[in-house]
């Protein structure tokens, strides 16, 4: 068989259901081939996004695989590849590259030696025979420690080159669920334990390692509330009473009131990076630390306690070291903090329910929002954000309640992302709402992928918020904008959508957004992708109490 067919082999045997492409690279035949379904998204970008929306929404049991071609193909997915790298998301790129001959000969863009700063692996396949092991050892790292991206740069040559059947052997890769050292998670416990008034930061390893029942569990048992990280986001119910909400750029007033007491920190699946889209940790609390990667610990902050390994597994193990040191029903009998989160959660929403409920014209984003809230099902609802203003908007305010039902993103923040995320994550999960709110310039960045959507029949909602301004950018812009209108925009981007074949309308009055919501929504149930336009108001204030 030729290269490309035993590339497409590998892919099969590992669960593999969809490429993401554009425009040309001999793997697509060999997948289609094999009954792999190729997406051709309009841009690299977009397409590397697609593939990390689906191992995104399904926690890296599903690797979303994308194919570009050599040289302006493997230039243009930079972006979308440094952003699942920024993010830890498990995406792998399988890129063409110039024959053996001509490698190492400039101006030939080569991946190997422009990718290695955004991915956990990249090398080049030098010969078909290779093909196997080197596919076997992409899987096992997108499988096992920490997630990201992997790339094999793979010469035309050698997807051309035949290998004898006897020479192709590949069995799928498990995933590994390291437990943490015992004593480790005792003294984490005893930490635990001893703390007036802890705090659990959860991060998107809890989602990576399905682990939300056991996070849940233990805040249950403990009695400790728990705010998540903008990529933790929906790891933990946030209907919950132990529930403090999402501490990004922005963030509800409970992050910032339990923060700000807790004297001890206990971050489960999350790196601790120091980010300004992390809620920064306040000098002088211990911090215990349950990661899958050790090089996350004393990164950014000193860790009094750590405990490597599957946060699961880990979880499973700090319960039951709880009850060890605690009794079986360990901290249950403390019902004061949720009192005392429901008293600070009806603060922040009596201090804003005047922008969610608002029946100004234009409308008010977070009308938007409040009404999408409650609106969708959401206990099978997918939502994910845009870059800017949406996010800092939505975060706060939008209630996930089921693991994945929000995609949080924000390492990096490449405008127009969470399209092709959205994408990715209904290949993914094909019987939710998956909703992706964004703003005018994001869709200036990625709206003509509006049609990949129709066009390959991927239902998703787009909620386009059209206040016709860079939103934000007028401490930056001041002059600039005065003399030349620099962050103004314009367009009615509904006549683009509808020109690309979806469902679209365009709400300008409060009053109409939840009947347009409900037909927008029973539109992609009925299988056809659809755009709402909101005419909005510019708000560039929301919650950041930190």
């Amino acid at each position: 068989m030729q290269g490309t067919n035993a590339i497409a082999k590998v892919l099969k045997s590992e669960g593999v259901e969809y490429l993401t492409c554009f425009p040309n690279n001999a793997i697509i035949e060999g997948a289609a081939s094999e009954g792999i379904r190729p997406i051709c998204a309009r841009t690299e970008r977009v397409a590397v996004n697609i593939a990390d929306g689906l191992s995104r929404a399904s926690n890296g049991r599903r690797i979303g695989v994308c194919a570009v071609q050599y040289g302006p193909g493997c230039e243009n997915a930079f972006s979308g590849v440094a952003q699942a790298y920024a993010d830890a998301s498990p995406i792998l790129l399988l890129p063409s590259a110039v024959e053996r001959q001509r490698q190492g000969v400039p101006p030939n863009f080569q991946a190997i030696y422009n990718y290695r700063g955004v991915t956990k692996w990249v090398e080049v396949v030098n010969y078909a025979h290779r093909i196997p092991q080197m596919m076997r050892r992409a899987f096992t790292l997108m499988r096992y420690g920490k997630p990201g991206p992997v790339m094999l740069e793979v010469p035309t040559d050698v997807m051309k080159e035949e290998i004898p059947d006897e020479r192709y052997r590949y069995e799928p890769v498990k995933r590994a669920a390291p437990i943490g050292d015992p004593q480790d998670v005792r003294e984490a416990v005893k930490a635990l334990l001893a703390a007036k008034a802890p705090v659990i930061v959860a991060g998107q390893g809890v989602l990576y390692a399905d682990a939300c029942a056991e996070l849940k569990a233990l805040a249950e048992l403990t009695q400790v509330p728990v705010l998540t990280t903008l990529q933790g986001k929906s790891a933990f119910p946030e209907d919950h009473p132990l529930a403090l909400g999402t501490g990004g750029l922005s963030g509800p007033k409970m992050v910032d009131h339990f923060l700000r007491k807790a004297d001890l920190v206990f971050g489960v699946g999350t790196s601790f990076t120091r980010s300004v889209f992390v809620v920064p940790i306040p000098e002088g609390k211990t911090i215990v630390q349950v990661t899958i990667d050790e090089q996350d610990v004393n990164k950014d902050y000193a860790v009094a306690h750590a405990v490597i390994g599957d946060a699961r597994a880990v979880l499973r193990q700090l319960a039951d070291e709880v009850i060890r040191q605690a009794g079986p029903n360990g901290r249950k009998a403390n019902a004061s903090v949720a009192h005392e989160v429901a008293a600070v959660k009806a603060e922040f929403l009596h201090e804003w329910i005047g922008r969610l409920t608002s029946d100004a014209v234009p409308i008010s984003p977070y009308r938007v929002i409040w009404d999408l809230m409650h609106t969708a099902d959401r206990q099978r609802a997918i939502v994910t954000h845009d870059s800017g203003n949406p996010r800092d908007q939505i975060v706060p305010f939008y209630e996930s309640v089921i693991p994945r039902g929000y995609i949080g993103w924000g390492k990096t923040t490449p405008l127009g992302a969470g399209l092709g995320l959205a994408m990715g994550a209904k290949l993914a999960a094909p019987d939710k709402l998956v909703v992706n709110m964004m703003g005018d310039a994001a869709f200036g960045m990625v709206g003509m992928d509006f049609e990949t959507a129709v066009r390959s029949k991927i239902p998703i909602l787009t909620i386009v918020m059209n206040n016709s301004l860079m939103g934000g950018y007028e401490k930056y812009l001041p002059i600039s904008t005065a003399r030349y209108g620099t962050r103004h925009l314009s367009g009615d981007y509904s006549k683009v959508a509808e020109g690309l074949g979806g469902y679209t309308e365009r709400v300008e009055k409060p009053h109409e957004l939840v009947p347009a919501l409900r037909r927008a929504i029973a539109e992609t149930e009925a299988g056809r992708a659809a755009l709402l336009e909101v005419i909005t108001r510019e708000e560039p204030e929301y919650p950041k109490y930190w």
